[in-house]
């Protein structure tokens, strides 16, 4: 709450092709599951335990004592805990959304390696490969479709590897001589955003693109793409990745970058995390921080659907004219209660000049006091932009934009934005996402865009995210994003239109949590019905695959338009055998809905 060119052929030579086994050429191999006579003995997890010096882990889930033992200890922490992220980040077995109606729930894997190093991460690989697990890898565990969530699996966590070091003048491995030296951060596969902020931005007085979700790992949402506040003026997260450490399926740890491996560099940009292989570091560009970042978060309220209607063509016009640029970001909410929530943010202008920007709308809202009210405080201003993510600067300034985590000894930087507080143990009823092109701005499209956006209200509530479509950025962030494997249709789109709903904290079998199942399935209808008001006037099916619906249909053009033939090349060069398994991943098509049956 991308997409781009394909790869430099310089380094290709060093790919080593993995050999098939055979078997797994065959439809109706099976992963295996515990239950299974080859499932690996004691004295061979033994030796896992010894290679990844002692750190492969039995899992256990909360959830599971909630269920079984009620009024347990372990119940009882994990129901004092259940909306704090931080808690949920590190227990192996939880994840932070608890599952999606008739998709998936939450389970743990059998074992985990609780990796420190990439070794550790090769010895993990390279056992499932020998005994035919099926594999999973975690580092964040915020996958909305339950890619780091598999019963019966062994897990790869990354979580304690999670240490950010700023390079004052980086040049990636291969490239001496060929690339100038640059402001880089490293960031281990177990890193979340905020500690990735903290150190670069509060701490280094620099700015790294990444997620706007504190708690999201800094890995998952490169190889997703990954969008930010103001990825409008900066690109991708994908973007920005320099260097990549990454174990492939046959174990070995190779160095990925423009000038070595740069076909799986370009695949680990924006195809998809988990489908490519392991990463265990990443290397990503900063860049100089404006003076000022800042926003606009107010709501106004229409007395009547006609009024409505005048309020959402008004703001769009309002935007296109006044806010389509790179200097803001985030989101306008359209509520079916004809309420427009406004929360942008911006940077690079100070508080007089955002003022200023908003004045037009702020009078069209005061001219008409008949039809429209502010609801709630109004808050239109910037603040030093080194202070965004500086937990003590807020409190100072009596910013309670924050939760923290309350648990004995946390780090005070364990915090998450109070907008985000939904996602932690949520369960999904429905959402989908579908990039908008900046051709309905026009003036001749933008009452047709208006009306949509009514329409669809009518139905739930719609979100639009400026920051998530890339039109309106600088030429040198729109080519940087096109050299990456997000769907192209990125590049032109001023939105991504996100429509979603669910309940939280919820889980089958657990009492008085329970998930709505048929309450559930009544909002999947109305967030389609309210999704097809949209892909009625964008009509190119064009989705974000960390945002997106479960269900997706057509996902490989939906997530990666014309770039998903190169990406299932790459695949099947790295991975062969089809190691590497995800929800609407590349390669999945060959796999049953679980991972574990070649069809």
């Amino acid at each position: 709450m991308n997409r781009r060119q394909f790869l430099k052929t310089s380094g290709s030579a060093a790919i080593v092709s993995v050999p098939g086994r055979g078997v797994w050429a065959k439809s109706g191999f099976c992963r295996r599951r515990p239950s299974d006579a080859k499932w690996p003995s004691q004295a061979e997890w033994k030796r896992l335990h010894d290679a990844v010096g002692g750190n492969l882990i039995r899992v256990n889930s909360s959830l599971t004592a909630l269920k079984n033992d009620p009024g347990g200890a372990a119940a009882k922490e994990y129901l004092a805990n259940i909306r704090n992220p931080y808690y949920v980040g590190d227990h192996p077995g939880l994840t932070q959304s608890l599952g999606w109606v008739d998709a998936w729930v939450s389970q743990p894997s059998v074992y985990a390696v609780a990796a420190t190093n990439a070794q550790d991460i090769a010895a993990g690989v390279k056992f499932a490969r020998e005994h035919d697990l099926r594999l999973v890898v975690k580092g964040g565990g915020h996958s909305y479709q339950g890619t780091s969530n598999a019963p019966d699996s062994l897990l790869i966590w990354t979580r304690r590897m999670h240490e950010v070091t700023l390079l004052p003048a980086f040049v990636p491995q291969g490239c001496e001589g060929n690339v100038a030296p640059q402001p880089a951060a490293t960031a281990g596969a177990g890193a979340i955003w905020m500690q990735a902020y903290d150190a670069v931005t509060t701490q280094g007085g620099r700015y790294v693109q990444g997620g706007g979700c504190t708690t999201v790992g800094v890995a998952g949402l490169i190889q997703s793409g990954g969008f930010g506040n103001f990825s409008k003026h900066y690109g991708t997260a994908a973007a920005g990745l320099l260097e990549a450490e990454v174990v492939t399926a046959d174990g070995q740890i190779r160095i990925a970058n423009a000038c070595m491996n740069s076909d799986l560099f370009w695949a680990l940009k924006g195809g998809g995390g988990g489908s490519f292989g392991v990463i265990s570091r990443v290397t990503l560009r900063t860049h100089d921080l404006a003076e000022w970042s800042g926003g606009a978060f107010f709501n106004v309220k229409a007395a009547s659907d006609d009024a409505y209607r005048e309020l959402v063509h008004a703001f769009v016009s309002f935007y296109r004219d006044h806010l389509f640029n790179d200097h803001w970001g985030e989101s306008a909410h359209f509520r079916t209660q004809n309420t427009l929530e406004i929360s942008m943010v911006s940077q690079g202008l100070d508080t007089a000049e955002t003022r200023k920007v908003w004045q037009p709308f702020m009078d069209f809202v005061a001219h008409s006091p008949q039809k429209y009210t502010l609801v709630g405080d109004q808050v239109i201003g910037s603040m030093p932009a080194r202070a965004w993510w500086d937990v003590e600067w807020r409190k100072e300034h009596h910013q309670h934009v924050f939760n923290s985590d309350s648990r004995p000894g946390a780090s005070p930087s364990n915090v998450w934005w109070t907008g985000d507080g939904g996602q932690v143990s949520w369960f999904i009823w429905g959402y989908e996402s579908q990039w908008l092109p900046a051709s309905l701005l026009e003036s001749d499209s933008q009452e047709k865009l208006a009306q949509a956006l009514f329409q669809g209200s009518r139905h739930t509530s719609i979100e639009l995210h400026f920051n998530k479509g890339l039109a309106g950025a600088p030429p040198e962030a729109l080519e940087r994003s096109r050299d990456t494997a997000t769907n192209p249709a990125v590049l032109g789109a001023f939105a991504l239109a996100i429509i979603g709903d669910g309940q939280g904290p919820a889980y089958p079998g657990v009492a008085a949590h329970e998930p709505n199942l048929a309450e559930g399935r009544k909002a999947a209808a109305r967030v389609h019905a309210a999704m097809n008001e949209l892909r009625a006037v964008a009509p190119i099916p064009a989705a974000y695959v960390s945002e997106s619906n479960y269900f997706e249909k057509g996902w490989q053009q939906s997530y990666w338009g014309a770039n998903h033939a190169h990406l299932a090349a790459i695949k099947k060069k790295y991975d062969p055998e089809g190691l590497f398994f995800v929800h609407n991943g590349v390669g999945s098509e060959e796999w049953s809905t679980d991972g574990f049956e070649k069809l």
